[in-house]
C-alpha cells in the first residue's frame, strides 16, 4: 500500500514538473507581449509588469504590412487544404475500392516520399518554380505546400476508408447510383472525423512552415506569418514585445481549430490507424 503511494506521488511530480517546464515557456510568452520592450529582459522579472498594455498588439495589428502576413497564411492554407481534401479524398477512395495496374507501386511511391526530407527538395523546387515563372506568388506556395501533403492525406483517408464497408457503395449502386454519388452522399459524411484530422494536419503544415515561405518568395506583400515574426528581429533591435504578440495572435488559430475539432480529429487518427 505504502509503494502504491509513494508511487502514485512520484508519477504526479513528474507530471507536475513536466506540464511546469512545457508551460512556463508560454507563460512567458504571453507575458512578455504586454510588457514594454526595454522591460522584457529586466531583472528581476515579473510576470506583471508595471508597463502592462496592448501595444504590441496594436502595433501589429495597426500595421497593414503585418495584417498581410496573416491574410496571405489564411488565403494559402484555406487552399490547400480544400485542394488537399479534394485530391486525396478521389485518390484514397481509388485505393480503397478498386484494383488497378500499378495500385501497388504507387502505393510504395506514396509511402516512400514520406521518408525524403523536405530540406533536400528546396533547390529543385526553387528552379522549377522559376521556371515556371512563378516565384513570389501564392502559386508557388500553394503548388509546393500541396505536394508536401498529399502523401500523407492519401495514405491517412485510405487507411479511414477502408474502415467502412463496401455494402455502403454498393447499396447506392444498386439504387441506380453512381460511384461519384456512393462518394459524395455516403462515403463523405460518414469520414467526415478522418477528413477533418487531414484537413486540421494539411491546416498545421501550411501555417507553420518557414523554409519554403521565406526561399519562394522575396516581397513582404507575398511572405507569411513565420517570415514576418522573423523579420521583426533587425540588425540592431528586436522588438520583442511584438515578436510575442504576434506569435500569438499566429497561434490562435491553430489552437482554437485544434480545439473545436479535437473529438473528430481524435476518432479520424484511431480509426484512420485500423485495417480491416
Amino acid at each position: 500500500m505504502k509503494t502504491s503511494f509513494v508511487r502514485r506521488v512520484l508519477i504526479w511530480a513528474g507530471m507536475i514538473a513536466a506540464a511546469l517546464f512545457s508551460g512556463l515557456p508560454i507563460v512567458w510568452l504571453i507575458s512578455s507581449s504586454f510588457k514594454a520592450n526595454q522591460n522584457i529582459f529586466a531583472v528581476p522579472p515579473k510576470l506583471i509588469d508595471e508597463s502592462f498594455s496592448l501595444g504590441a498588439y496594436i502595433a501589429v495589428l495597426a500595421d497593414s504590412e503585418k495584417v498581410r502576413f496573416f491574410v496571405n497564411s489564411y488565403a494559402i492554407a484555406a487552399i490547400v487544404v480544400a485542394l488537399t481534401l479534394l485530391i486525396a479524398l478521389l485518390a484514397s477512395y481509388s485505393f480503397s475500392r478498386f484494383s488497378f495496374p500499378g495500385k501497388k507501386i504507387l502505393n510504395t511511391i506514396i509511402i516512400s516520399v514520406q521518408a525524403v526530407p523536405p530540406i533536400t527538395l528546396l533547390i529543385p523546387y526553387l528552379v522549377l518554380v522559376v521556371q515556371l515563372k512563378l516565384y513570389d506568388t501564392y502559386a508557388a506556395l500553394i503548388l509546393t505546400y500541396v505536394v508536401f501533403t498529399l502523401p500523407y492525406a492519401i495514405l491517412m483517408l485510405t487507411g479511414y476508408l477502408n474502415t467502412l464497408p463496401g455494402e455502403l457503395d454498393e447499396a447506392v449502386l444498386i439504387d441506380g447510383g453512381s460511384r461519384f454519388k456512393a462518394l459524395w452522399l455516403v462515403l463523405v459524411p460518414a469520414c467526415l472525423p478522418g477528413l477533418v484530422s487531414v484537413g486540421l494536419y494539411t491546416f498545421i503544415q501550411c501555417w507553420n512552415e518557414y523554409l519554403y515561405a521565406l526561399t519562394l518568395t522575396k516581397t513582404n506583400a507575398m511572405r507569411t506569418v513565420p517570415i514576418g515574426i522573423a523579420s521583426l528581429m533587425g540588425q540592431y533591435a528586436f522588438e520583442w514585445n511584438q515578436i510575442m504578440a504576434m506569435s500569438i495572435l499566429g497561434s490562435l488559430p491553430v489552437i482554437v481549430i485544434a480545439l473545436f475539432f479535437q473529438k473528430y480529429f481524435i476518432s479520424g487518427m484511431t480509426a484512420g490507424a485500423v485495417k480491416n
